[in-house]
């Protein structure tokens, strides 16, 4: 047995290596068309262009870090939309008391979804399977009601906030130029974390714990702390999410933090690849960009889309993330 796992680790390790770089390559590439497009918002004199892509940077980042726990951790949360929405009502809560200022606000977001995220998820972690989904839904639905019962806050009709949080005192997102590289900014932040985490020693745990549990436990690994710390970290990044949200519409509301949204979230990833990175983002990309071409279509335009990804899910194994770096992949060793 010990000479068989000598044989093989290398291979598989060198597997992941290759997987890795693939997945550099493609977030790099999606990382430059992003950063591009402000060009072409100069060009075409089209402002909409800018929003949309604010977008789905916003909602990447969200996607991103429920792959950190559902790619790499095989976690299936309902309710990881609680700490997008735990984030967008840090900025509005503080908001309303007179602090205005992004990074106090991202701080405080960022702290409580940690909290949160500690208390739930190790309860949560006590369970698997179908009732570790039940239980995340569950907390993820008291959080949600009990905003709705905050009428100081809209209450169900949610709370618009007067004006973008400033940085340093600076109006400067009240400029659509620089929120969106502020949001470009952190998206690649995130995204240089979570592939720094996933390629360590944390990660190769957290990769072993969702390939097989019992034989790292076997080894001597206790995968729950690992589990829990993925979990606390992943809440924490969406939180972000969440401020960059709020800031971007300029309104809060419980439905950022319904089991829709959080189910949303759960197709992104599964429609870019889950346990990728880049493949998140591109999900993001291609649910939010669907979203906007098909409603214009219908206002039944969620069949059309749950066909396209039930063709997605049949024929393209791995997402468009897959997809995509199947592509350069394939560039790359010719």
């Amino acid at each position: 047995m010990n000479s068989s796992t000598t044989n093989i680790a290398p291979a598989h390790l060198a597997e992941v290596r290759v997987s890795f770089r693939t997945a550099g390559f493609a977030a790099l590439a999606m990382f430059a068309i992003l950063a591009a497009l402000p060009l072409l918002t100069l060009v075409t004199g089209d402002a909409f262009v800018l929003v949309v892509a604010t977008r789905i940077m916003i909602f990447a980042l969200a996607a991103l870090s429920l792959d950190l726990i559902l790619g790499f951790g095989a976690l299936v949360s309902f309710g990881h939309a609680a700490f997008v929405g735990i984030g967008a009502y840090a900025v509005a809560i503080l908001n309303a008391y007179g602090v205005n200022d992004l990074l106090v606000q991202s701080l405080v977001a960022v702290a409580v979804a940690a909290l949160f995220a500690l208390v739930t998820g190790a309860i949560s972690l006590r369970t698997r399977g179908v009732y570790f989904i039940m239980i995340t839904l569950a907390f993820g639905q008291m959080l949600y009601f009990l905003m709705i019962s905050l009428s100081a806050f809209g209450g169900d009709d949610g709370y618009t906030l007067p004006a973008r949080s400033t940085v340093l005192g600076l109006p400067l997102l009240e400029n659509n130029l620089v929120m969106f590289y502020t949001v470009l900014a952190v998206l690649v932040g995130a995204f240089l974390l979570a592939r720094m985490l996933i390629a360590s020693r944390f990660g190769r745990v957290l990769r072993g714990t969702r390939d097989n549990a019992v034989r790292m436990q076997a080894i001597g690994f206790s995968p729950s702390p690992y589990q829990l710390t993925a979990y606390v970290i992943a809440g924490s990044i969406a939180a972000l999410a969440g401020v960059l949200l709020a800031n971007q519409v300029e309104f809060v509301s419980p439905a950022y933090m319904s089991w829709q949204r959080s189910g949303e979230l759960i197709v992104m990833v599964v429609l870019g690849g889950m346990g990728t990175l880049a493949g998140p983002i591109a999900g993001a990309a291609a649910f939010i960009l669907l979203e906007e071409w098909l409603s214009s279509f219908s206002q039944h335009w969620k069949l059309g889309f749950g066909l396209i990804l039930l063709l997605v899910v049949l024929f393209s194994k791995g997402g468009v993330g897959g997809l995509v770096k199947r592509l350069l992949g394939g560039a790359h060793h010719g």
